[in-house]
């Protein structure tokens, strides 16, 4: 062999040999096998560094073998951080296997459990009753990592912030952690924690600064306004001033704060900044609904017709079982806090063999505070039953009502625990009504929670038309009952008086439903329900349809989406109903 000959060969050998060793060679690929009870394994497998250089492509057997020695210390840290601080590790590398197996195996040992809680807070709060002893008393029961939880860092730090945004919400917005402390002991395998809170003085709201207005006056903010000068401040009462603004079509965005620097607590300044929505807005969708069929609806708003905020919003709504067209013209509230509305409308429905149509003039005045909402109305209304089987029957009535809306709720969208109850009597005035009549009816519902995952719901319902029948009075007046919000199991409006081959309106309507949910996480849950209820013409006529059923719950920014599966007992039927939002 020739010297160049043997140079040749030689390169061409070394080469060989580089490419198929995948010793120092770049793109070493490997697999991560992470041998561990769960937890901490899904928290090894996410944070180890060996994790995220698994794709890489230039990976290195010097840099892999450097990254697993160091897993090991990573996964003690790891499974510390996840209360677990007595853990073990070690890791194997399986050279044979292609690609390359790294098995790291932890034993986590026995974790850490929270062994006492400590939450002192100094400052005003301490000795103000009752603001702060009750503001005190819910940063400590909302307390999220009690006795018994396995400790965990970021629960910790979870639960803290928690504590302290709490008391913020209080009159204490200015509160702030002076100390913590979570002390380990790892013999015994527990922790205690203390965490010290400065309550700084309590706020109470004063005057209102608004900003951001070209089209609107000052004083259609400040009528939206019930929060009085010298009222303690709540995070609550300034959220929903901000949601009162919102949902009432001026506005695109609106935000409210107080200074917790304020100098004066005593009277801290609301700030409103709101930037001005659209004039005009049109909307339309498609639905569906369990009640009444496939259908489609359209709103047409104009939120200043006359450039003062006078509002004209018209709907129409074309259903399987249902078509309404309506006017309407609200005036911005009142420096009394009330707004007046007036609208004009005709609806027509074929449910349960009964073809209705009525036709009407309404006007309304009602306040604005949603806690505590006055409602007074007077109105006119057309009306023809044509029940299939039966004689039609036409009538009108003039009708003037009073009620009284009250809500007492920690959330009046997705409410968990507190009250609501409505309430409304009037009257159809003889001589200006077919027959005169009087009505009260009483709608309430409940919620009250069984620790942080299970909820009690209560619904209720009560009416009664005062008259010596029910023949010459409007059907919007009378009562049926059944469907997706009512008693779940049967038809939409099915339970009534029969007359023919038709379900009419009754004169008393009695419904009443308990339900149990337990939440799977904070977005989902399980439901399971019993409901009963029937609208009847006397008392000897009341006979209870009861139905009974399961269903999902979803949380949703509008109010829990329920989907439920109902068995009716009288109808001895399955129905599936579903509905949106919170309804009585």
């Amino acid at each position: 062999m020739t010297r160049t000959a043997f140079v040749l060969a030689s390169v061409l050998a070394a080469f060989v040999a580089l490419a198929a060793s995948p010793v120092d060679a770049q793109g070493v690929r490997f697999k991560l096998v992470v041998d561990a009870p769960d937890p901490p394994r899904a928290a090894l497998a996410e944070s180890l560094d060996l994790a995220r250089w698994q794709a890489d492509e230039e990976m290195t057997l010097d840099l892999l073998e450097r990254l697993a020695r160091e897993s090991v210390a990573q996964a003690v840290r790891i499974a510390a951080v996840h209360g677990f601080y007595d853990a073990k590790a070690r890791v194997a590398i399986d050279r044979n296997a292609q690609p390359l197996v790294v098995t790291l195996t932890v034993d986590p040992g026995a974790p850490t459990r929270v062994r006492s809680v400590a939450v002192d807070v100094v400052g005003p709060a301490a000795n103000d009753v009752p603001l702060g002893t009750q503001a005190i008393a819910e940063a400590r029961g909302g307390w999220r990592l009690p006795v018994g939880e396995r400790f965990r860092q970021a629960g910790w730090i979870e639960a803290k912030e928690s504590a302290l945004r709490e008391l913020r919400r209080s009159p204490y917005a200015a509160a702030r952690i002076l100390a913590s402390e979570a002390r380990v002991d790892p013999q015994a395998h527990a922790a205690d924690l203390e965490v010290r809170i400065d309550s700084g003085p309590p706020f109470r709201f004063g005057d209102l600064a608004v900003s951001g207005l070209q089209r609107y006056d000052e004083s259609l903010v400040a009528n939206f306004n019930v929060i009085e000068p010298g009222e303690p401040y709540t995070e609550a009462a300034r959220d929903q001033y901000v949601r009162r603004l919102s949902a009432s079509g001026y506005f695109g965005s609106v935000q409210a704060s107080i200074d917790p620097q304020s100098r004066d607590p005593a009277r801290a300044r609301i700030d409103v900044s709101a930037i001005e929505g659209p004039v005009h807005r049109l909307d339309g969708a498609l639905a569906y609904s369990t009640d009444t069929g496939f259908g489609a609806r359209a709103t047409y708003t104009n939120v200043s017709i006359d450039d003062a905020g006078m509002q004209m919003r018209l709907d129409g709504r074309l259903e399987t079982k249902e078509q309404l067209a309506r006017a309407t013209l609200t005036r911005p509230p009142s420096a009394a806090r009330r707004i007046d509305s007036l609208a004009v409308g005709a609806e027509r429905s074929d449910i349960e063999n009964t073809i209705e149509t009525t036709a009407g003039v309404e006007y309304e005045r009602r306040g604005v505070d949603e806690r505590d909402t006055p409602v007074l109305g007077a109105s006119f209304h057309w009306d023809r039953q044509e029940p299939q089987g039966a004689p039609s029957v036409t009538s009108h009535a003039t009708y003037v009502q009073a009620g009284w809306v009250r809500r007492r709720v920690d959330d009046l969208y997705m409410p968990t625990r507190g009250y609501m109850v409505d309430a409304r009597v009037g009257a159809g005035i003889p001589g200006l009504s077919t027959r005169g009549f009087g009505r009260a009816r009483v709608q309430a519902a409940a919620w009250w929670p069984i620790g942080r995952a299970t909820q009690l719901a209560f619904r209720g319902e009560a009416g009664a038309v005062i008259a010596s029948e029910r023949d010459g009075i409007p059907s919007l007046f009378l009562f049926r009952t059944g469907g997706d919000t009512t008693v779940r199991g049967y038809g939409y409006q099915s339970l009534g008086l029969r007359r023919g081959d038709a379900t009419v309106g009754a004169r008393y309507v009695v419904v009443g439903s308990a339900e149990a949910i337990r939440w799977i996480d904070e977005a989902w849950g399980v439901a399971a329900f019993v409901d009963v209820g029937d609208a009847f013409d006397r008392g000897a006529d009341f006979d209870a349809a009861i139905g009974v059923g399961v269903g999902a719950r979803i949380r949703t920014p509008i109010g829990p989406f329920r989907l439920d599966v109902a068995y009716g007992e009288r109808t001895r039927e399955v129905r599936l109903h579903f509905s949106v939002g919170v309804s009585f």
